[in-house]
């Protein structure tokens, strides 16, 4: 029996998009002869996006509708799609038209083999300089950074196994990172290219405070990646390499002090080694604080630092 497949798509105040998607999605599912959901979740619209939605879900059971009290953002739309999806595949797209839901088959028939498929927009349609050129400029980063190498992971049309997303914790604009986060989870990523397609109606509703947000995000998946069981050892290096370079200061003032009877009270190398001790100390004490919380958070949650992908013989 094949598998069943769950739709999500975030939405948000595009009314005019919603009854062409909501048709070509129809006509590329039913025919598929897939136990399928289209989960529709409604950031927070103050159009008639929520209208429309509730018109679809009366006369389709398919359709599965999320409303939010207000505008939570994109990331927080997935995870509500996530945490209410049932399929065995859940596939993302985004509301705007320019995901072709006619793609949807040759993410489903990558998937077999694989936990993730990620879209790639090869032929992109968007401006060069103010869309394209920053979304390849944070692909090669993120993929530099993460050691998932994607062309784009930007792209919302993706597909995923329930098993391996409905593990994964999403916050700030942490979706676009999904197949890194995955990766840690043993998860085997692959790409295909994907159709893009011009706006049609309403108008982006991204801006460049946006970009400052995916950097810091950036920071924290990377952290989060390499220390989130192990934080003293992101600040235990370099306290442990400020208390020496301290410490070996302090040796020289004091051997100056004794052998040349040199005055070092008011020379600055004493306040710098001083310093340098100190932060030392603060980032020994920071790691240590940090082990702790970890310890705090994956014993209180019962949450293993593993994932089993199966188990025989029991």
């Amino acid at each position: 029996m094949e598998e069943s497949v769950s739709i999500v798509i975030p939405v948000y105040e595009e009314e005019e998009s919603l009854p062409h998607l909501y048709k070509s999605i129809k006509d590329v599912m039913d025919p598929l002869k897939r136990k399928y959901e289209i989960v529709f979740v409604d950031d927070g619209s103050r159009d008639n996006t929520f209208k429309v939605l509730e018109a679809y879900q009366k006369k389709d059971p398919a359709v599965v509708v999320i409303s939010f009290r207000r505008n939570f953002g994109q990331t927080a739309a997935m995870a509500a799609g996530f945490e209410y999806a049932q399929g065995d595949i859940i596939v993302t797209m985004d509301a705007d038209l320019q995901n072709d839901p006619t793609d949807i088959p040759r993410l489903l028939e990558k998937m077999k083999g694989h936990d993730v498929v990620s879209g790639w927009r090869k032929k992109r349609q968007d401006k060069f300089i103010s869309r394209r050129l920053p979304s390849m400029i944070a692909n090669g980063l993120i993929s530099k950074v993460t050691g998932v190498h994607l062309h784009d992971y930007g792209c919302t049309l993706k597909a995923y196994r329930k098993e391996v997303i409905k593990n994964v914790r999403l916050y700030g604009e942490m979706h676009r990172f999904i197949p890194a986060i995955a990766s840690w989870f043993g998860a085997s990523i692959t790409e295909v290219e994907t159709n893009h397609h011009p706006r049609k109606f309403g108008k982006s509703k991204y801006g460049i405070s946006r970009t400052i947000r995916v950097v810091l995000d950036l920071i924290t998946v990377k952290f989060l990646q390499s220390f989130s069981t192990r934080p003293i050892h992101a600040f235990g290096p370099g306290g442990l390499l400020l208390g020496f370079l301290g410490f070996i200061i302090a040796l020289y003032l004091s051997f100056e002090k004794v052998v040349f009877g040199q005055s070092i009270g008011g020379r600055p190398l004493l306040s710098l080694s001083v310093l340098f001790m100190i932060l030392g100390v603060q980032l020994v004490i920071m790691g240590l604080l940090g082990e702790m919380l970890a310890r705090i958070y994956h014993e209180s949650q019962g949450k293993p630092i593993y994932t089993v992908k199966k188990v025989l013989g029991r």
